[in-house]
C-alpha cells in the first residue's frame, strides 16, 4: 500500500469524526502553545541576564587582580607576555580634579591610560580620535554636562535643597559634545610637603568615549597620559614614587580565548575575574530554571495526549469493520499500525503548528502590550531591553519533539490494538 493511499484512507475517516478530530487538535494546540510560553519565560529571562552583563563588559577583557598587593609595570608586562593576550590596559585614578571651559567649572574624576594600549584593546569613540600627544586627553559621553556656571557664593543662599538642584541644573554646560574643545586642568602643586598655590595647564580634548549602554549611566570621566600624570605627581609626590595600578585589564583576540588565557594568568599567581565566568554560573542555573517549566509546560501535552489516546481508541473501535476487509484481502498488520500512527501523527503535526504559531503570536503580544500596561497601573517603566518572552528556534524544536513523541506514544497503543483486530468477528458486525 503506498503512502499516497494509506494518507487519503486517513483523510476520509478524518472527515467522518471531522468535530472529535477538529477538538483533539485544539487541545494539542493549546497544549504545544502552553509549554512554548512557559518555557519562553525562562528564556526571555535567561536572554535578558546574559544581555545585562555583556552590555556591562567585554566578553573577551579580563580583570586582574595581585594576590601581593597592587600591580606595577613589571606585572603588566608579564602579562603582556603571555600568549594569547591582545594587549593589557592599565589605569590609575586621581582625586576629583577641577576643569574650566569659559566661564563654567566641572569638578569630575580623573584617570590616566596608556592609549596605545586602549587602542590596540579596542577602546570605542563616539567623536574624534586617540590622543597623539601629551596634553590632549578624552572625554565621558557626558563630561559636558559636568560643568556649571560659575556664580556668586551667595548664589544658592535660602534656596530648597530642590531649587537648588534646578537652579544648578539651569547653569549646567548645554554642549551636546567636547570634541575639540580646550579646557584648562587646575591641580594643586606641594614645595616641602605644603601645598603652594595651584597650576594650570590647558588641553585639548580630541576624543570622546562611546555612550553607556545603560541610559542611566552618566559618564564625565576624563582620561589623561600616563606622561600628564606623572607631571602632576611629580609636583605632588616630590619622591616621585610610583603608585600602583588600580585597575589592569587583559584583553584576549577572541571570547574563545579567554579560558586558556585565564588559566595561564591564574598560574602565575594573580586574580582574574570575566564575563565568562559570570555567564557559566548563570548559564547553570538558567538550564534547571528553563529545565522545570519546560517539565512544567510538558504536563499540559501530556493532558492533551488522552484525548488522542481517546480519539484514536474510538478510531479503531469504529473501523473495524475496514480493519477486517483490510486484513482478509491481505493487508500487512505493520501497515494498518502505520495506517493509524499516520493519522494520530497528522493530528500531532497540526497540534504542533498550530501551537507554535499561536505562541509566537502570544509572546509578540505580551512584549509589546505587557510593558504598556505596568507602566499604565503601576507608573513603574519596565528597564530598556527587558523581554518577559523570547522563543528561540532550540526551544520551538524542543517543544515540537515533545508534542510530536507524546502523540505518536499515544497512537501507539490503539494502533497495536487495530492489528489484532479478528477479521471474522468484525467481517460479522452490523452496518
Amino acid at each position: 500500500m503506498k503512502f499516497k493511499d494509506k494518507y487519503r484512507f486517513v483523510r476520509k475517516n478524518m472527515k467522518k469524526n471531522r468535530t472529535r478530530v477538529v477538538m483533539t487538535i485544539a487541545a494539542s494546540t493549546i497544549g504545544c502553545a502552553f509549554l512554548i510560553m512557559l518555557a519562553s519565560i525562562g528564556f526571555a529571562f535567561h536572554k535578558s541576564a546574559v544581555d545585562d552583563v555583556m552590555g556591562r563588559r567585554l566578553m573577551n577583557q579580563i580583570e586582574i587582580q595581585g594576590n601581593n598587593g597592587p600591580l606595577k609595570d613589571k606585572n603588566v608586562e608579564e602579562l603582556r607576555s603571555i600568549n594569547g593576550v591582545k594587549a593589557v590596559t592599565k589605569k590609575q585614578f586621581s582625586d576629583s580634579s577641577i576643569f574650566k571651559y569659559k566661564d563654567y567649572t566641572a569638578s569630575t574624576s580623573v584617570m590616566s591610560a596608556d592609549m596605545k594600549a586602549e587602542k590596540k584593546a579596542g577602546l570605542e569613540l563616539s567623536a574624534g580620535r586617540m590622543p597623539k600627544s601629551k596634553y590632549e586627553i578624552l572625554a565621558g559621553y557626558q563630561f559636558a554636562k559636568s560643568f556649571i556656571k560659575e556664580l556668586p557664593e551667595n548664589a544658592y543662599e535660602g534656596l530648597t535643597e530642590e531649587e537648588s538642584a534646578q537652579k544648578a541644573e539651569e547653569n549646567r554646560l548645554k554642549l551636546k559634545s567636547m570634541a575639540g574643545k580646550k579646557v584648562i586642568h587646575e591641580f594643586p602643586v606641594f614645595k616641602d610637603g605644603k601645598e603652594n598655590g595651584v597650576e594650570k595647564v590647558e588641553l585639548t580634548i580630541v576624543g570622546v568615549l562611546k555612550k553607556p549602554s545603560k541610559e542611566w549611566v552618566e559618564d564625565g570621566t576624563v582620561f589623561i597620559s600616563e606622561e600628564l600624570l606623572k607631571d602632576i605627581k611629580a609636583k605632588g609626590n616630590p619622591e616621585g614614587q610610583q603608585e600602583p595600578f588600580y585597575e589592569v585589564h587583559v584583553y584576549t583576540h577572541s571570547a574563545e580565548d579567554v579560558k586558556a588565557v585565564t588559566e595561564k594568568i591564574e598560574e602565575k599567581g594573580y586574580m582574574t575575574y570575566s564575563v565568562v565566568k559570570d555567564l557559566k554560573e548563570l548559564n547553570v542555573i538558567f538550564i534547571i530554571f528553563k529545565a522545570g517549566l519546560i517539565f512544567i509546560g510538558a504536563i499540559a501535552v501530556l493532558i492533551a495526549s488522552i484525548g488522542i489516546f481517546n480519539t484514536m481508541t474510538m478510531a479503531v473501535t469504529e473501523r473495524s469493520q475496514d480493519i477486517g476487509i483490510m486484513k482478509a484481502i491481505g493487508a500487512n498488520p505493520k501497515t494498518i499500525k502505520k495506517i493509524f500512527l499516520l493519522e494520530s501523527g497528522y493530528i500531532g503535526i497540526w497540534g504542533a503548528a498550530l501551537g507554535t504559531l499561536l505562541a509566537y503570536a502570544v509572546s509578540n503580544l505580551v512584549n509589546f502590550g505587557l510593558p504598556v500596561a505596568i507602566e499604565q497601573f503601576s507608573g513603574e517603566k519596565v528597564p530598556e531591553n527587558f523581554i518577559f518572552s523570547y522563543i528561540p528556534w532550540t526551544l520551538t524544536a524542543i517543544a515540537v519533539g515533545i508534542c510530536m513523541s507524546v502523540t505518536l506514544i499515544s497512537g501507539w497503543r490503539p494502533a497495536a490494538k487495530a492489528t489484532q483486530v479478528d477479521v471474522l468477528k468484525a467481517l460479522r458486525r452490523d452496518i
